[in-house]
Formats: structure tokens, sequence, C-alpha cells
């Protein structure tokens, strides 16, 4: 997460798109020196919340398109401001797929490579497996993804009663009938797509409509076509 002079530098060029390293450092006045700022800058790049136009003495910066996907928020600090003072978005981007993702790299260099290599290591471990112990692998996946996303959602199920709702059928007393739901939805979306391993390759808005309307069914809510 950048430090308090990143985030200075990262508001004012908001702010203030399309000024050379030097503007930025006359026009900021932070404590630091010009060689700090340059240096900021540098990291703020490689973290893809800003971008750069022009070479040279002439290059500009400007936050990425990506920005407001990257830029770090304090939910604490947030919450601490009046409801009419935060910055509070009215609508859902819908461009948010097509206009921004296409366009940034949602990892850097390091991230990419560690996740390669995590990945690397369960494609290992997981051919090592017998049939049975990757079933039970998957099925204890399923019960901690399923608890997990839906506990994100509002879900009041503990692990250990959503372990009992995807094994056994076993509603938790005290529940509504939709927070059982939501978790078994969960589970068949993700049975779904272990079994169908070609249909999120590639992976396209339409498809996942599709594992969307496994995870909202029965549940009342609207489903939104692309």
């Amino acid at each position: 997460m950048p430090d308090k002079n990143s985030n200075k530098i990262l508001s004012f060029i908001k702010d203030n798109p399309s000024l050379s390293s030097k503007q930025i450092y006359d026009e900021i006045q932070l404590n630091v020196g010009y060689a700090t700022v340059k240096r900021i800058l540098t990291k703020l790049l490689s973290e893809n919340l800003i971008i750069t136009d022009g070479k040279g003495k002439g290059t500009k910066y400007k936050v990425s398109v990506g920005f407001e996907l990257f830029y770090p928020v304090s939910l604490s600090q947030y919450f601490e401001k009046e409801v009419d003072e935060r910055e509070i978005k009215s609508s859902y981007n819908f461009t948010l797929i097509n206009d921004v993702l296409s366009k940034v790299t949602l990892f850097t260099s390091d991230e990419l490579e560690h996740l390669n290599h995590l990945q690397e290591t369960f494609r290992k471990k997981s051919q090592e497996l017998t049939e049975a112990g990757f079933k039970k692998e998957m099925e204890r996946l399923a019960i901690d993804l399923s608890w997990k996303s839906s506990q994100i959602e509002g879900n009041t199920y503990s692990l250990l009663e959503t372990e009992r709702l995807l094994k056994e059928k076993e509603t938790a007393q005290g529940k509504t009938k939709d927070e059982a739901i939501m978790l078994l939805n969960h589970k068949e979306a993700l049975d779904f797509i272990i079994d169908n391993p070609d249909y999120i390759e590639p992976l396209t808005i339409a498809r996942i409509e599709d594992i969307h309307s496994i995870l909202i069914k029965d549940l009342g809510v609207e489903r939104y076509i692309h």
C-alpha cells in the first residue's frame, strides 16, 4: 500500500493530470527532495496506478485506466467521514470488463511469477493424489469457498454449519431458507466448473453470466443480461 507521500502524489496527479515530474515536485510542495519524488513516481508506475505520456523531459504523468482498481482504500478512514462527505458511486460501471480490464494488467511481474509457482506446485501435488484423495480435497474446497463467498454476502452460517448443509443437507436452526440456498448454489456452481473445465476457456461475459445464474437461482435476484 502506498505511503503517505505516495498517496499525496497520487491524489495530486488525479486532480492535476499531464504534468511533468518537475512540475509535480514544484507544485505539490512535499518535504522531500526531487529524487524522492522521481522514485515514488517510478514505484507508482510499477504498481499500475499511473501512466506516462511522452519521453524524456517531456514525460507527463496521469492516473492509469485501472487507477480505481488498484488505488488502496482505507475502510476506517472512509467510514470516519459523514455520509455526504464520502465519494459514493451511484451506479455499477458496466464498462469495467470491456473497457478497463481488457487494457490493464492486474498483477505485477513478481505477483505473476508467484502465482505461477503456486499453480505449478498445486498441479504437481494434485497429480500425486489418488482419485479418492482428490475428491476429498475438492469437497473441502467446495465447503470453504462456499462458506467464505456467502459470508461476504452476509450469510450467517458458520463453517461447521456449512459443512453439514453441503455434506448432509442438514439446515441450521435459526437461519433463513435463502442462506441455505445461497450456499447450495455456490457448491453447484463450483461443481459445474470442475465438471466442465472447457466451459471457462475462453472465459466470456456470456459464460460468466451463465455461472452467475447458478449462484442466484431461487434467490429472487434479477439477472442482468449484457
